[in-house]
């Protein structure tokens, strides 16, 4: 088994930097779209054969050192009494919980049995994979997902979300024990399925600010990974837009932290990076360079890494779907000839 980017997130001795690609199975690829145009998003998350058929793809075309588990992070959003569905060119669309009635009704979930497709997948995508790479599962923070829950989808003012954080923070508190309750069991039948590896995305953690990202999502995510089944299972705790709150990574207590391109990664592994593995952190835009300026562009980030061990290669954000499927793998193979 290419053991290379677990080892990597427990800082031992690797022949090369690993990388996989986050949004690594998705609409750049031909194959992907091949499969996509059959069926809707949601359908493709819920079918284990199809996730299982995506998922591998990156494996087989692109090389990468892991394979990450084709789903969603809402997907843990419907048991709990929110109607979710994905609208072309408009993206997830949600029944919004916004009131005390509405967060309160919210039920918790058994994963086995509620989500019990993505158990499923994780089993058979194990098998299929027969050892080449680690499988990752994963989920949304607690703060994310409720983003997602009390806005109904997308936005960009955060105005519903935050004005509950800041109208009703007990209510707020409660959405986020109930979510960090949910991740929980959801994540721990993931280990139990066959997950190898699990990353936490907070994509809207760094919208907040720094004493309510505390509160509201780190306090959350702390929970969550204290209650993980972490024998030999690596956690990766990835923020998005989140350098101004890397002093608070220390007193996260995963594996790796991922992060964006927005923050040096250098001064990222100084600053967390003692006991610690950093992810990341090519801008995706990157990969409409040529193949040339990509291997310049990702070995000077792996130069700013410096020789200890505890680097997995990635980009500081999802694939964009207009990129070209070469460029990614100019990328994969850029990191992989690199050597200290």
């Amino acid at each position: 088994m290419n053991n290379t980017y677990i080892d990597a997130c427990f800082k031992r001795p690797t022949s090369h930097t690993p990388i996989w690609i986050m949004r690594q199975a998705g609409r750049y690829m031909p194959q992907y779209q091949a499969v996509r145009g059959r069926v809707d998003f949601l359908t493709l998350c819920k079918t284990p054969d199809l996730a299982t058929k995506v998922t591998l793809l990156p494996i087989d075309l692109l090389n990468v050192d892991a394979a990450i588990l084709f789903s969603d992070i809402l997907i843990p959003l419907e048991p709990m009494g929110i109607s979710v569905a994905f609208e072309d060119k408009v993206g997830p669309v949600l029944s919004a919980v916004q009131d005390e009635a509405s967060i309160k009704a919210l039920r918790m979930i058994e994963a086995e049995e509620d989500v019990g497709f993505v158990m499923d997948a994780i089993r058979m995508i194990r098998k299929e994979l027969d050892g080449r790479v680690p499988l990752i599962g994963f989920s949304g923070s607690p703060f994310t997902l409720a983003t997602y829950a009390v806005e109904g989808g997308t936005t960009k003012s955060f105005h519903n979300i935050k004005g509950l954080i800041y109208s009703r923070p007990d209510l707020a508190d409660y959405l986020m024990d109930l979510l960090a309750d949910v991740v929980i069991n959801y994540l721990n039948a993931q280990v139990d399925a066959g997950a190898q590896a699990i990353q936490i995305f907070d994509t809207w953690g760094g919208i907040l600010a720094d004493p309510e990202y505390v509160r509201f999502s780190l306090k959350p995510v702390q929970k969550i990974i204290a209650n993980l089944k972490r024998d030999s299972i690596p956690v990766i705790y990835y923020i998005n837009n989140g350098s101004y709150l890397a002093h608070h990574m220390d007193n996260i207590d995963a594996d790796v932290i991922g992060i964006d391109w927005r923050q040096d990664i250098g001064e990222a592994r100084r600053t967390f990076g003692k006991n610690k593995g950093v992810q990341g952190n090519l801008d995706p835009t990157v990969l409409f360079a040529s193949p040339k300026e990509i291997r310049t562009r990702a070995h000077r980030i792996m130069d700013t890494v410096g020789p200890e061990p505890g680097h997995v290669f990635n980009l500081g954000h999802g694939i964009l779907p207009q990129t070209p499927m070469d460029n990614a793998i100019a990328l994969v193979e850029a990191v992989h000839e690199y050597r200290r």
